[in-house]
Order: C-alpha cells, then structure tokens, then sequence
C-alpha cells in the first residue's frame, strides 16, 4: 500500500527533526557526493521525500511548497544570495508579478539551513532549525515592487541597466554554468541583443532576518 502524501504538519515537524543531522550522515547513498553542484539539496529533498515534477512545479507539489537550503554561518548569517528561478529576459515584456513564476516559487517556502563555515567541507556542515514561510502583504509589496522595477527596465530594453544593486529583497544576477552562454533580448533600440542569461535571488539581509523571524520586515 502506497503511504499517503506528506501533509505540511508533518513536512514541518519532519524537516525540524532533522536538526543537528550531518550532511555526511544525508548524504548516505547518494551517487556522485556533497561536492557536486546541488547534491545538499538533493540530500535534503531524498530526507524530507520531496517529489519534484519537471518543469515549473515546486518541490512539494501537493502542497504548493518551495523547499530552499540555504548555506549559513553559525550565527545564522547566509553566506551568499538564495536563487529563486530563472527569468526569460526577451519575455519581460509580458510578464506580471501576479502571474509570475517568481510569486508562485516565494508564496510558501521551507527554509531548511545548512550550517557551517563558507570554507567548510559539505560533509562537515550541519541542518540548522528549518522555517515555514508565507510572504506577510507587507513583504509581498516590496518583493512586488522590486520584481515591477527590475521587469519595467527589461521590458524597455534596459538590459545592462539591470545590475545586482537594483531591488530592495529581490535582485537580477547573471545565471549560467558559464560566462560563454547567451540568451536573447530586446535592446533599448528595438533590436534583439544577446546577453548573458539571469535568474531572481534574494539578498541574504532579507533571508537572515527570515530565519530570525518569518514575519519580519527587514529595513
């Protein structure tokens, strides 16, 4: 008999329990070992028996949860910033904060952090204190503001004028497994200019204050 799906109680409690659980000891099994790109969230998914589809689906499509691992020191503070999704920048066009991507991936999200040096070995680093997260309106508005602002010079062709700087929580940097790729945009004079391919992050002032305390506003 197949067991039935996770509810988010139990996908809570069960994440919770993993404090203090090394990644050495998750990793048990897993091919290829820590080192590889994305194996600390592939052994936190097989632990917590996330089931992601292909495409835009989240890592608990049952119920609607992003789950987002996230390097941190041991004061809680994120090493780095967290990436969100890819952003098609020829369609900025058309895009809109309440259909985006984006808003789906940051409407719940389980916040598992992983915790230890930035030049500690994977295998040395622990699971911190996991976190539910559902955008307060109030967050959702400067997230929503940030988005509008970032998509608005896209959209116009401002491409290069999109630096990491811009955006208050949310932020455009390049996104590639290397400085070779391209995608295909609009530039500011109509015509279609090849560019370096970018994905949304958040910046870690805003995710270590999450940690701290999911309702938080962070100045």
């Amino acid at each position: 008999m197949t067991a039935p799906p996770l509810d988010e109680h139990d996908l809570v409690a069960r994440a919770r329990a993993l404090r203090g659980t090394s990644l050495a000891t998750l990793a048990r099994g897993l091919t290829g070992g820590l080192r590889q790109k994305g194996k600390i969230g592939e052994a936190v998914e097989r632990a917590l028996g996330a089931t992601p589809g292909s495409g835009a689906s989240h890592d608990f499509p049952h119920l609607g949860i992003e789950l987002k691992t996230i390097p941190v020191a041991d004061d809680g503070a994120p090493h780095e910033s967290t990436y969100v999704c890819a952003v098609r920048v020829g369609d900025a066009g058309s895009m809109a904060w309440p259909t985006s991507w984006v808003r789906r991936k940051l409407a719940c999200v389980l916040w598992v952090p992983i915790v230890g040096g930035r030049k500690a070995p994977p295998e040395e680093r622990a699971v911190g204190d996991a976190v539910l997260w559902r955008p307060t309106a109030a967050q959702e508005a400067v997230l929503r503001a940030d988005f509008e602002e970032i998509v608005g010079l896209l959209g116009v062709g401002r491409v290069e004028d999109v630096s990491a700087h811009l955006g208050r929580w949310l932020q455009l940097r390049p996104k590639a497994a290397s400085g070779r790729e391209r995608t295909l945009a609009v530039g500011w004079d109509g015509d279609v200019v090849a560019t370096v391919p970018r994905g949304f992050y958040l910046r870690p002032r805003f995710t270590r204050a999450l940690l701290a305390d999911p309702g938080a506003v962070p100045a």
